[in-house]
Order: structure tokens, then C-alpha cells, then sequence
């Protein structure tokens, strides 16, 4: 699994074996403490996220050298590391160790000032080097904005910011107190969801890897797509939405699915942009698929105190509105460009890889069974992990005895089983460093936005922009989205777009708070697959061998439901919050018409081509659908209804025309030579 600033864009220099060692320990040391605090002995939060958070930090010096991860570390890059690493430790052990007195004093020690200085310094450089630049220099600002005011230490930066962003100014003192002696800083809410719910979900996707999930996973998507036009496409859609839950990454989505999906698309018929595209615009949505949705699920249940079960249940028809959207649009390109599927030879059969795999399923069945029945999240996570173990280790002493087992066998299995737990453990705490270090950032970010009251200023500036207009503040979280997912991760960019955000469209707009998340959420993806900085559609470019660009604006094409469901959340609220029976299955009924037109309209084709004014046609009336009002949706559907009812009856005119044709070449005799 792959997180997405894992992908390399350079030769990496190899570790020195020593370092690699040191890695794998730390890592399954972390992994193991973790799963003690999940399923064994629960600790508070000013335990677990402090020791969470000087493993982490840990883990990322040693991975990711001063120097880059393409030059040797060399003497003074082990001098700067080892003084981290040394930090590290000590910013993990100092709330621990103190929480007695620090719990019991009114006004902090300097010595707790100034560890807490190291802490918000070391967090800064350890996202500087895991999650990127972009990151760091937005943690920086945040860290300047508080400053900034008459009676904080830098009081002449006040006079460069507009009226509203004024403020008292802080000093660093109560900057440091903010960040790391309470839970409002660093170890708020985004590091404390990375230490629980969302590592213990990184580490079952790990177990779940290392077993080999992810190929039965992709070969169970070829199997029953593969025969259909533009299979392999197809494929990719599936196996994306499947992986998409267990990885939580759209470019671990791209470079898992795609390594296989994107040379078949290729070979089919596909251009290597499109190909590269669809994979990316497929990734994607895994960010968006339940159960675990990324990080997204967990961070938006600790926000809006609604349950995680609930999240995911709510979150499954958007989902699989959007998976239905791109694999229509790849059926309809598959169709246009005159596609056959893949012989039966070239494709595994689904009673085969069923029979190889299928105990792989049992880990999600008690994941989701354990989810209805009320277990915590954390709890979950862990009882998981134990199924994939012990499905696995059944699978394995099964083969064993059918194939005559021997005591050098069963010490090889015991052997293998060890070497493959082992690192899965430290797969898990790898593909943690980077969420954990974002998280860590977020959390300045909101000290920073609570200390100085900076969320409610931003949303009257919203309200100022919008002019009360809710398209246009939907068009401006939109914007926002976009340029944070330029330099942030998803998950970062979801938190600190919430932070800023979420007021003005809950407390103005009168948005529902679960609604305003899901948007945000959702439109946090955008930079996957929207150029110029598309992150999946450029990881897709390089597996296809396409031009970035190009494939990026294919990947914004198949991804256009990423825009268009948040916006019939908003405008249809009880597809999330729940209503009238009827009034739901009209509107699940209206989106899956709407997206379905929509999809016509912007390729020109459903049964057959579509003339010019049937796509103009089509386009009010899938407007129409997000209308919130019932007549207005009727006409709506009433339109597209008839629209693509006359582009079914001429396709079937012109399939009983070529038909006749036929029949009348066979009948006519052959002419003489």
C-alpha cells in the first residue's frame, strides 16, 4: 500500500542495511503498541498520542533522509537526523512522563515552553519531508497569523493583513501551551483519529496486502468484467472500489490496479491518456468508498459526533452513484470506439479465484458485522486484524496437509507465516507515517484557528464573497479545494477546509452539519483528477506512458460525478439524512437518471449517436434533477425520459435496418464470375 507522497519522483538511494533494521523495529514496535492500545489496554488520549506521535516522528527521520531520499546521508545528515531522532523521543516521553505535573500547574514551566517549541519544530520539519513542502509552509503561516497583533511577537505583521484577520496577537508562550499541553494543538482531533481508528484501518489493509488481498481482489474484477466491451476498463472500476476500501489511497489505487488494468486497457483499444485517465478517475472514488473512505470516515465522526456505522451507511449510495457514472462513461467510450471484450483463455474464472481467495472475504464480512453490531471503530480494527491472521494461517495449514505435510514443511510455514506478520506490521506503521505527520500539522493549524477565533472571520469573508448565494459558496469550496489539494494530501486538505469552512455553511447557509462534511469531503478529492495538479491522474500518466497533462484531463472527465453528487446531496437532503420512502426512492431514482443523461450529454452517445440538440436537451433537465423542487424534477425526468427514449428507438430502428440488410445480402444469389 502506498501512501500519496510515496510515489517516488527520482532514483532513491538504498538504505544502508543498518538503517532498514532500525526502520523495520521501530515500525513493529509501533504497530504492536498500537494494537496493545486497541485491543488490549485502551490509554488516554495525552498517553497514546504523544508515544503515537515520537514513533511517527521517529519513523519518518530514518526514512526520509535530510538530504533527500536520492542522495546518501553521509556524516552531517546523520548529525541533523540523529539530533532529530533524539527530539523525537523526547517530545513522544515528555507528556507521559510529566502529565502528573503538568496536569496540576496553572501556568506552564519554561522548560514546557520550550518542548513544546521543539515539538511544533520537529513536527514542521518531519511534514516537510513526508507529506511535502506545501504542507509546512501552510503549518508556517498558520504559526505567523498568531503572531500577528499588537500585543503578540510579530505585531508588525498586523498592518499587512485586511481589517477582518485582525487580531490581539500571541506571544510564543501561549502559542507552545496551545499546541502541545492540551487537546486543541498537535494532539487534538486529527492526530488523535491517526493514532486510533485510522492506523489500526492502515494496518488491516497492510495484513490484508501482505496475504495477497489486492490480487484477488483485482483478478475477481477481471473475471466478471473482463468478457464485456472494454473489460479491462470495467475491471479497473471494480477492483479500484475494492481496493479503495482497503487502501485509502487514490494513488495506491493507481499503482496497484493500474500496473495490471492500465497495459490491458491499452491493448484493447484504449489511448494510453485515456487509459491512464479512467484508472486515475476509478482510484478515486476508492477515497469516497465505504468502509474506511481514507482517513474521511473516521476524522468526520469525531467532528460531527454522528457514529462511524452511521457514515459509512449513509456514504454507500453517493458511493456507488459515482462508480456507476464512471463505469458507464467507460462503457459508452468501450461501445463508440467499437470494443470487444477478452476471450475466456486470457481471463481467470470467477469459481476459480473464488476458490483461491475466498477466505479473503471474511475479514471484511466480520469488519462490517462487527461495525452494525456497535464495536468501537479502534476495537474493530483490531478484531479484523485477527480475522485476516487467522484466515490466512488457516488457508495456509490447509495447503500444507493436502500436500503431504513434513516436519521441514511445518517449520518453513512457521517460518513464513512470522516473516510475512512481521512485515506487515512494519508495512502498517510505514503507510502511517506520512497521514500521521499531515494530521500532526492539521493540528496546529486548528490551535491556531480555535486561539484566534480565525474560522468564524473566514466565514463572514465566505458570506461576503457569496453574497448569501449558496451556488457561489459551493463554487468557492470548490476553488478552495483545488488550490489546498495542490499542496496537501486529501485528508489535510479535508480537515483544514472544514476548519475554515464548515461554519459559514452550517451556521449561515443553514447546510446540515453531516451534509457540509460530506461536501467538503468529497470536493477534497478534486485534485486527484483536476489539472493542473491532478495527483492520480499523474501517477496514471506514468504507468501508461502518456503526456501528465493530457491524462489529467481525461481523469477530470470520467470524475465528473465527484462535482455533480455532492451538489444533489445539498439540493437533495434526504438521500443522507433519510425521509418519506417514497420521496427517498424518487430521489435515489432522479440522481441515477440525471448522472446516466448527464453521461449521454457529455459524450454524445448513449444507445447511439446523439444529435446536437438532444445533448442541449439533456442539459436543463439533469439541472432540473438537483432542483429542490418536485415539479421542477418531474419536468426534469420527464425530458431526459424522452430524449433518451428516441435515442433508444432509433438505435433499435437502425439495428433492424442493418438486420434486413443482412438478410437481404444472404438471399440475394451470387453473381456470376
Amino acid at each position: 500500500m502506498v501512501t500519496d507522497t510515496e510515489v517516488p519522483t527520482r532514483q532513491e538511494n538504498p538504505q544502508p542495511w543498518i538503517v532498514l533494521r532500525m526502520i523495520a523495529v521501530v515500525g513493529i514496535c509501533l504497530s504492536l503498541f498500537q494494537l496493545y492500545a486497541a485491543g488490549v489496554q485502551p490509554l488516554g488520549l495525552f498517553y497514546q498520542r504523544p508515544i503515537h506521535l515520537g514513533f511517527i516522528l521517529v519513523l519518518c527521520f530514518l526514512i526520509y533522509p535530510v538530504w533527500g531520499r536520492g542522495h546518501p546521508r553521509g556524516p552531517s545528515g546523520w548529525a541533523i537526523d540523529g539530533t532529530l531522532i533524539a527530539a523525537s523521543i523526547v517530545v513522544g516521553a515528555w507528556l507521559p512522563v510529566n502529565i502528573d505535573t503538568i496536569a496540576n500547574q496553572i501556568f506552564p514551566r519554561d522548560i514546557d515552553v520550550w518542548v513544546g517549541v521543539l515539538t511544533i519544530l520537529v513536527v514542521l520539519e518531519g511534514a516537510r519531508r513526508a507529506v511535502g513542502l506545501g504542507m509546512t509552509i501552510i503549518g508556517v503561516v498558520f504559526i505567523a497569523y498568531a503572531f500577528a497583533g499588537s500585543r503578540g511577537e510579530l505585531p508588525f505583521l498586523a498592518d499587512l493583513m485586511p481589517g477582518i484577520l485582525n487580531h490581539r496577537g500571541y506571544s510564543l508562550e501561549r502559542l507552545a501551551s496551545q499546541m502541545t499541553l492540551g487537546a486543541e494543538g498537535i494532539f487534538g482531533i486529527p492526530l488523535g483519529v491517526a493514532a486510533t481508528f485510522v492506523f489500526t484501518f492502515v494496518l488491516f489493509g497492510a495484513f490484508l496486502e501482505v496475504t495477497g488481498a489486492g490480487k484477488f481482489f483485482i483478478d475477481l474484477a477481471y473475471a466478471a468484467t473482463g468478457r464485456q466491451r472494454g473489460g479491462p476498463a470495467k475491471a479497473a472500476v471494480i477492483a479500484s472500489a475494492g481496493m479503495g476500501s482497503i487502501s485509502g489511497s487514490a494513488i495506491a489505487n493507481v499503482v496497484t490496479t493500474g500496473a495490471f488494468t492500465i497495459p490491458l486497457m491499452k491493448r484493447l483499444g484504449y489511448r494510453p491518456a485515456q487509459a491512464g485517465g479512467i484508472e486515475a478517475a476509478a482510484s478515486t472514488g476508492g477515497q469516497i468508498m465505504p468502509p474506511l473512505m481514507g482517513a474521511g470516515a473516521f476524522l468526520m465522526s469525531e467532528f460531527t459526533r454522528v457514529p462511524y456505522v452511521d457514515i459509512v451507511l449513509v456514504s454507500i449510495f453517493p458511493a456507488v452513484l459515482y462508480f456507476g457514472a464512471v463505469y458507464l462513461l467507460v462503457h459508452i467510450a468501450a461501445v463508440k470506439q467499437g470494443m470487444t471484450g477478452m476471450t475466456a483463455a486470457e481471463l481467470p474464472s470467477v469459481r476459480g479465484v473464488l476458490a483461491e481467495g475466498w477466505h479473503f472475504l471474511l475479514p471484511l464480512v466480520a469488519l462490517v458485522a462487527l461495525l452494525v453490531a456497535g464495536y468501537s471503530p479502534m476495537r474493530v480494527g483490531f478484531y479484523a486484524i485477527g480475522s485476516i491472521v487467522a484466515a490466512a494461517a488457516a488457508r495456509a495449514v490447509w495447503v500444507f496437509f493436502t500436500d503431504g505435510p513434513t516436519a521441514q514443511g511445518f517449520v518453513a510455514l512457521c517460518r513464513r507465516g512470522l516473516a510475512l506478520m512481521l512485515e506487515a506490521l512494519e508495512l502498517g506503521a510505514r503507510n502511517a507515517v506520512a497521514v500521521s505527520m499531515a494530521c500532526a500539522v492539521a493540528g496546529i493549524i486548528v490551535g491556531v484557528v480555535g486561539l484566534t477565533g480565525l474560522g468564524l472571520k473566514f466565514s463572514a469573508m465566505m458570506i461576503a464573497f457569496s453574497g448569501g448565494n449558496l451556488i457561489l459558496a459551493i463554487l468557492l469550496v470548490a476553488i478552495a479545494s483545488l488550490i489546498l489539494g495542490m499542496g496537501l494530501p486529501v485528508t489535510a486538505a479535508y480537515i483544514v477546509l472544514i476548519i475554515l469552512v464548515g461554519p459559514a455553511l452550517t451556521q449561515e447557509f443553514g447546510m446540515p452539519i453531516l451534509i457540509a462534511h460530506l461536501l467538503v469531503f468529497w470536493y477534497s478529492q478534486d485534485s486527484n483528477v483536476t489539472p493542473p495538479v491532478a495527483l492520480a491522474g499523474f501517477a496514471g500518466a506514468a504507468i501508461a506512458g502518456s503526456k501528465p497533462m493530457e491524462t489529467s484531463v481525461q481523469a477530470w472527465k470520467y470524475a465528473k460525478g465527484l462535482y455533480l453528487i455532492p451538489l444533489f446531496m445539498v439540493f437533495n437532503e434526504e438521500i443522507i439524512l433519510g425521509g418519506p420512502l417514497p420521496l427517498v426512492l424518487w430521489s435515489g431514482a432522479i440522481a441515477i437518471l440525471a448522472l446516466t443523461a448527464f453521461a449521454a450529454a457529455l459524450e454524445g452517445f448513449l444507445f447511439r449517436p446523439m444529435p446536437l440538440w438532444a445533448r442541449a436537451a439533456l442539459v436543463p433537465g439533469v439541472i432540473a434533477c438537483f432542483w429542490p423542487d418536485l415539479t421542477v424534477e418531474v419536468l426534469g425526468a420527464a425530458v431526459i425520459l424522452g430524449v433518451l427514449a428516441l435515442n433508444w428507438a432509433q438505435a433499435r430502428k437502425d439495428r433492424d435496418r442493418t438486420d434486413t440488410s443482412a438478410q437481404s445480402a444472404e438471399a440475394r444469389p451470387p453473381t456470376a464470375s
